[in-house]
């Protein structure tokens, strides 16, 4: 360890630091001018941004880090790292727990074959997940949200098959979303209107939707412009690349379905629910599906259905169905949602609008009552069987009843910590924990600044605490995609989804319910330690990398034991990487690693196919 009252010593660190900073200024120099370059292929804001990076700033930290009597500076290791393949380029898409040919394998029965069935330790890929020839960096949102490059998606299927219906369209290197959709073929605006004449959309009561059954995530897209963040979900491929697009585009997204296993989000998380002709069948198996919704609705929230069966007696003829058929179906989900204790607010046409009862003092008094649910954790969902009971609300509902609007709950007292239902988070260490990820967040500014530039659209948090993280970066410009892993010592997602924010259970000894490419920045805090004797970290970090863009950023903070090895790993990912000191000094051994996913396509280096012939030869 360094004498402090050394002299020479200082002076010697003084003049290493200035080399130091010197060289990330060059590095992000460096990083701006090869964005420009066109390797990125579309970043055109990449220029504009560069321009505004302060080296300034970066003066004023300490970039050597100490630990003991070694010491680890931004040049890292000395030792070769091992060098990860590319993929085959059949695996451009490959998302490994909705493997196609796996998927198969498994009972269609309940949709079974559709949710997540991971490979085996030893089917894992151990190899880079290429991008496909000609990637190119999504348009900045809101543009993203009407224009995905062709390349990166080239999938023409739903332009001919949704044409009518005003999904998407292709126009020569780019599609177009016009904002329709299968219920809102003349836009997604107008729709949300019909939905605001009953539902309060416009004054932050609704602001965390879950839209089941997404198509390409419209819905989701416009109502961005009502501050309302909305939780996309379909399978994958049931239309192809639905998923995929609904995250080009810049909205939040997951492969999923309703099948047999409960939904990976906490109880009370969402405002609204909809569903636009999901073709799940909501009467069916005991009301099962619409069980599940609600235990995910929070007390006073929205149930959307519109399509089919509602307004039967006009469509019937149009959906080739039997009247009979759809009177009984609609007369299952009438049946079910009173056995609920919704309230059912109003028919629009198409659109039949349901509320949930902020407490349960009128359901008490029902003729017929459900089946409660036991009164075992009720987060606990993580590949547990869907039930055919009622979650219960909780003890008390008076902040449900006294609902804060959004922004205003963002950094109130959440409920769930306010009631003490959150065993060991305390008030004082909820408004703590507000304070040192602001003070995070504005660190990571000062030494990335395309944070706050509108360049990093789809954001992960992969341990997401409270969601302070978030909450600090919050802005129209981002989402963040919160992660909350089963393994966690506290299970705060019910948290974080009190504070308006969305999230979403994860074991990252797994692969992500999501597409190859779909993350700009991913933030990952104490995530290898979490993980440290589960799996392994190169299996982590594949999977972020097959998860992150090309040029996309990565932000790791963990112990500087832990972060040296990671930073061994990364150098053979074709990941520019810098580690730099904890804010409050080198004598902390928490560190943070600065990390910049390479531009590279099918083709650019070699696969693991080509090298194992290699070695043969």
């Amino acid at each position: 360890m360094a004498i402090k009252g050394n002299s020479g010593e200082l002076k010697s660190r003084s003049s290493a630091s200035i080399f130091i900073v010197i060289g990330l200024c060059c590095f992000f120099y460096i990083l701006g001018a090869w964005q420009r370059s066109g390797f990125g292929k579309g970043d055109k804001i990449a220029s504009a941004i560069t321009k505004q990076t302060d080296c300034s700033v970066i003066s004023n930290l300490n970039y050597e880090t100490h630990h003991g009597d070694d010491v680890v500076t931004a040049d890292g290791s000395d030792k070769a790292a091992k060098e990860f393949p590319s993929c085959h380029a059949k695996y451009v898409d490959y998302t490994p727990c909705q493997d196609q040919m796996r998927a198969m394998k498994f009972p269609r029965d309940n949709m079974i074959y559709r949710e997540r069935h991971c490979p085996p330790e030893d089917e894992k890929l151990q190899c880079l997940i290429p991008a496909p020839k000609g990637y190119a960096t999504p348009f900045p949102w809101p543009q993203s949200r009407d224009y995905v490059p062709f390349a990166n998606a080239p999938y023409k299927s739903l332009t001919v098959e949704k044409a009518v219906q005003n999904w998407i369209q292709y126009e020569g290197n780019v599609f177009r979303f016009p904002g329709g959709g299968t219920q809102f073929p003349q836009g997604a605006d107008t729709y949300i209107n019909q939905l605001a004449s009953a539902i309060p959309i416009d004054n932050g009561v609704v602001r965390t939707a879950l839209d089941t059954g997404c198509g390409v995530a419209s819905l989701g897209a416009y109502l961005f412009k009502k501050n309302v963040i909305t939780m996309s979900f379909a399978p994958r491929d049931s239309h192809e690349a639905q998923v995929q697009f609904a995250l080009e585009r810049g909205v939040p997204a997951v492969i999923g379905v309703l099948g047999s296993i409960k939904m990976p989000f906490a109880t009370r998380a969402f405002d609204m629910a909809h569903c636009s002709r999901c073709l799940i069948p909501w009467g069916e198996n005991d009301g099962l599906y619409m069980m599940e919704v609600d235990r995910v609705l929070r007390p006073g929230g929205y149930w959307v259905l519109s399509g089919p069966p509602i307004n039967w007696r006009t469509y019937f003829g149009a959906w080739k169905r039997p009247k009979e058929d759809l009177e009984e179906e609609q007369r299952k989900i009438e049946e079910i949602a009173r056995l609920l204790c919704w309230e059912k607010l109003d028919e629009l046409g198409d659109i039949a609008v349901w509320k949930k009862r902020t407490n349960y003092e009128l359901c008490r008094q029902q003729d017929i009552k459900p089946n409660l649910c036991e009164p075992s954790y009720p987060d606990d969902v993580w590949y547990k069987k869907m039930e055919a009971c009622v979650t219960p609300y909780p003890k008390s509902t008076k902040s449900y009843e006294e609902w804060k609007p959004f922004p205003d709950r963002l950094n109130a007292i959440p409920p769930r910590i306010s009631s003490g239902s959150v065993p060991g988070v305390s008030v004082d260490m909820y408004q703590e924990d507000i304070q040192i990820w602001e003070k995070h967040v504005k660190s990571y500014k000062s030494i990335n600044n395309l944070i706050d530039s509108g360049r990093f659209r789809n954001i992960m948090d992969m341990n997401a605490g409270l969601g302070s993280f978030a909450a600090a970066l919050d802005s129209p410009k981002l989402w963040v995609m919160n992660v909350m892993p089963t393994i966690a010592e506290k299970d705060t997602l019910g948290v974080i989804s009190d504070r308006g924010l969305i999230g979403i259970y994860h074991d990252w000894c797994e692969a992500f319910s999501t597409y190859p490419r779909t993350y700009d920045l991913i933030h990952a805090n104490g995530i290898f330690s979490l993980y440290k004797d589960k799996c392994k970290a190169e299996d982590i970090l594949l999977e972020m990398d097959r998860i992150l863009r090309p040029e996309g950023s990565v932000i790791i903070r963990d112990n500087v034991n832990v972060l040296v090895k990671v930073k061994k790993i990364v150098g053979g990912m074709r990941w520019d990487a810098r580690m730099v000191d904890h804010e409050d000094g080198p004598l902390v051994s928490e560190k943070v690693l600065f990390a910049v996913k390479k531009y590279w396509v099918v083709g650019d280096i070699i696969t693991a196919h080509n090298k194992k012939n290699k070695v043969k030869n």
